[in-house]
């Protein structure tokens, strides 16, 4: 079987995807046991699944690793023909964390993360904002961020999988977790060693220990207990990428919320218990929350737009953009955003 990053999984291969967005360093044994399938065969599909490029995972770091940082929410027009050519500039710039091609008022919307926080902004911006196509730049504080999913697949489960009670595991799998608000890592938990450890993972998530441990010239017990602490201090991302489209979501959405002042915090907790939020933060201007929904179409979209977000007492209005092309999340390349648009390789 080849797939293309445009294809809609089976049910199986969803399966594992949602499996391997929960954590995207299981064996395959272990989510085999999770989908209720054979190892060799989910093996089989979950190598096919990462080699053709409809999914990637790696390991990061999590914000503050290195220190204080501050991040901000990039709206950009660009001059007519040139959105691919700035986002594809944007991709490979190391503060730059997600980039995403979309439709109202802007053509771009980007999170650039500044290390040492907002003071070394300007520095970043002059270089940024000198690219060839960039037109207009507009720029936001985010102030604080409520929740960020990257196993958005699973809590989506009612919306699109039929698992078997038996690979469910337990009533927690079928329902979504409670959100928790992103924790802060400190540069003290790492050294030098821990660092080439995440090096090696970035680009490959799923590499084993063994290997690289060979790399290194270190020994696998070391490379491993040193990865479960970063792990378990919560220190580390392991995100599994994959396009909303293949598991049957076609309407991401990136909205912007504007919120009565004394209401924000008591809606943006609201807005973070629903599972088609991928993520939401608090913006500094125009006391609105920057929100991403991902739902399966167009008309369920509607729904939670009516259903939902206009009955949240305090929420005064919104505006909202279509995403169209994914380039990075999580400081990580997308593998499929290329080949969508027949865009060279860098």
């Amino acid at each position: 079987m080849t797939l293309t990053v445009l294809d809609t999984l089976d049910e199986l291969d969803r399966r594992i995807v949602v499996a391997m967005q929960n954590d995207g360093r299981a064996s395959w044994r272990a989510i085999a046991d999770a989908v209720g399938s054979s190892t060799a065969t989910v093996a089989r599909r979950g190598q096919n699944l990462i080699q053709s490029g409809t999914i990637k995972v790696g390991v990061m770091p999590a914000l503050g690793s290195t220190g204080e940082v501050d991040s901000f929410l990039i709206r950009i027009t660009c001059q007519p023909g040139t959105s691919l050519v700035v986002a594809a500039e944007l991709v490979e710039h190391a503060d730059v964390r997600f980039v995403t091609v979309v439709t109202g008022g802007y053509d771009i919307i980007a999170e650039l993360v500044v290390k040492g926080g907002a003071i070394h902004y300007p520095q970043l911006i002059e270089e940024l904002q000198s690219i060839e196509g960039v037109e207009r730049w507009r720029s936001d504080l985010i102030m604080h961020v409520y929740k960020v999913s990257f196993d958005w697949g699973r809590q989506l489960f009612a919306e699109t999988l039929a698992l078997p009670d038996g690979a469910r595991g337990s009533d927690e799998s079928r329902t979504p977790r409670e959100f928790a608000e992103p924790e802060v890592c400190s540069p003290a938990h790492f050294d030098a060693a821990d660092w080439k450890i995440l090096d090696s993972l970035r680009d490959d998530g799923r590499e084993t220990f063994q290997a690289i441990a060979d790399k290194l010239g270190m020994n696998e017990s070391s490379v491993r207990r040193r990865f479960e602490r970063l792990r378990s201090s919560k220190c580390i991302d392991i995100l599994t990428l994959v396009p909303a489209p293949a598991l049957g979501m076609g309407a991401e959405t990136l909205l912007t919320v504007k919120v009565a002042p004394s209401r924000m915090d008591a809606v943006a907790r609201e807005l973070a218990q629903q599972p088609a939020v991928r993520y939401l933060a608090a913006t500094l201007d125009e006391n609105s929350l920057f929100c991403e929904v991902i739902m399966p179409s167009a008309e369920r979209l509607y729904e939670f737009i009516n259903q939902t977000l206009s009955r949240l007492e305090g929420v005064e209005g919104w505006t909202a953009s279509m995403e169209l092309l994914f380039l990075k999340r999580g400081f990580i390349e997308t593998p499929w955003w290329r080949t969508q648009v027949n865009y060279p390789a860098s």
